[in-house]
């Protein structure tokens, strides 16, 4: 049965598909598979998923020369998500699949981590587990909003130096009260999909935790409120009911998200191939390359085109249709 016959909700292929699991799709149409060898895959998700985003990436697939499958499709809430395994891996897939024009999302990877093998989850703090930029909002309270945003988008952007563009920033903080801490930190938005992938994450035995080049009086109420594993990140200077416009202790820049992220796999005896990270900005991609999947959320175009994994139309929830992909390919 050639794709263009299957039903137009993916929801409804699942019928479609043998005991195996896997269909491999030949000239002739589709024929079950067991144990299909695939040196890469592609993940295909998004609450519009429909069997045209599928079937221009099978020809993407075949245009570039290799051979395909398909895995069951599997659901995680109404979000579908369609796994394509390949021949080869390929970074010129890679690419085209991050520069679709497509309201859903779609990811190639040489192998992914197994959501029920447990593993570790290390992810930035502002604009990745929170909508906001943290500094962004105490400085917008302090009266400095719009020269502290614009240090903050070019360090996110790769252009400035991260630890001195922060101590710049924190400077233009001096002498404004504590008090607007609580204020932000009343008030955090959290990124959709965090409460439901560090649930379903801790529930499989995976530790979660934050790596922020922002506030430990943030990452702290996260820390508390969704019981993460660890957090690393900088501290304020504070004297008396002010800010001094200082940071205490090293600052957590790119380097440091790095080596948090051995220094964690190190503790909690984590494999290799059960590494995530996720982040957003320029100081993310030493962590995101580091990680076994390293993922861009809403990512600036520098991360998003050097990242393993760029999302852009979902939220957290994309990284828990990625862990369980794993756990489907690893069943068939």
């Amino acid at each position: 049965m050639p794709i263009s016959a299957l039903p137009e909700q993916i929801a409804d292929w699942l019928v479609h598909f043998p005991a195996s699991g896997v269909l491999q799709f030949t000239d002739r149409g589709t024929e079950a598979v067991d144990k299909p060898e695939c040196d890469g895959y592609v993940v295909l998700m998004g609450q519009s998923l429909a069997p045209e985003h599928v079937a221009a990436t099978l020809k993407q697939i075949r245009d570039m020369g290799m051979a395909t499958c398909c895995f069951v499709p599997f659901a995680v809430g109404d979000v579908w998500t369609v796994v394509l395994g390949t021949s080869a891996h390929s970074s010129d897939l890679m690419q085209w699949l991050k520069v679709q024009d497509w309201s859903i999302d779609g990811a190639h990877v040489a192998e992914l981590p197994r959501l029920q093998a447990g593993g570790l989850i290390l992810m930035d703090m502002d604009s990745t587990a929170i909508q906001i930029e943290c500094i962004d909002e105490i400085a917008r309270l302090a009266g400095v909003g719009e020269q502290v945003a614009a240090v903050t988008a070019a360090a996110m952007h790769g252009k400035l130096e991260f630890s001195e563009s922060l101590r710049n920033r924190v400077a233009l903080l001096k002498d404004a009260p504590i008090s607007i801490l609580d204020q932000v930190a009343a008030n955090i938005p959290l990124m959709p999909g965090l409460t439901d992938l560090v649930s379903t994450a801790k529930a499989a035995g995976w530790k979660v935790a934050i790596a922020s080049g922002g506030f430990t009086h943030f990452a702290g109420v996260l820390q508390r409120d969704l019981g993460l594993d660890h957090i690393e990140s900088n501290v304020l200077d504070i004297d008396g009911d002010r800010l001094t416009g200082k940071v205490n202790g090293r600052i957590v820049d790119a380097k440091v998200k790095a080596e948090t992220l051995a220094e964690l796999k190190e503790r909690y005896q984590v494999s290799d191939k059960q590494t995530v990270a996720i982040g957003d900005g320029a100081n993310d991609l030493p962590m995101l390359k580091a990680a076994a999947l390293g993922v861009a959320l809403h990512a600036k175009p520098v991360v998003r085109e050097q990242a393993q994994v760029a999302i852009r139309h979902m939220n957290l929830e994309a990284v828990i249709c990625l862990l369980q992909a794993g756990d489907v390919i690893a069943q068939a």
